[in-house]
């Protein structure tokens, strides 16, 4: 496989990880300077600053993903270059979202069975929702 189509993986973005209580979770990131940018019943996504680096909390009524990590990509149609890429390299990879936070994402594995997240996340960040 090669790289030659992912010149537009912008940066390592964030982290999910499952957590049992969200309002707990959210409480001891925030404890730790993290702020909220999207804030829903089940789910919630915390960036660092200056850095932007996210991180998503699921909670356990939460199901539309698992526990996986985010490359981020600056330019909507590089997802679109990036699935159909990997598609036709062999890799399976899921259909492409339109998210309500104003991102696309698609999801795949990597050859050890990591759950990876490909987002495209618009110039001015991620939308917010608190």
């Amino acid at each position: 496989m090669s790289s030659e189509k992912f010149k537009g993986v912008y940066r390592l973005g964030h982290n999910a990880i499952r957590v049992e209580d969200i309002n707990r979770a959210k409480t001891f990131y925030k404890n730790l300077g993290m702020r909220i940018v999207w804030d829903a019943q089940d789910w919630c996504y915390l960036e660092a600053y200056p850095s932007h680096d996210g991180l998503a909390l699921l909670g356990p009524e939460y199901k539309s993903a698992g526990p996986h990590f985010a490359f981020h990509f600056k330019k909507r149609d590089e997802i679109d270059n990036a699935h159909e890429f990997l598609k036709s390299s062999g890799i399976e990879v899921g259909k492409i979202h339109e998210h309500r936070d104003g991102t696309a994402s698609f999801y795949l594995k990597d050859t050890e069975g990591n759950w990876l997240e490909m987002l495209y996340e618009p110039p001015n960040g991620i939308s917010s929702k608190r």
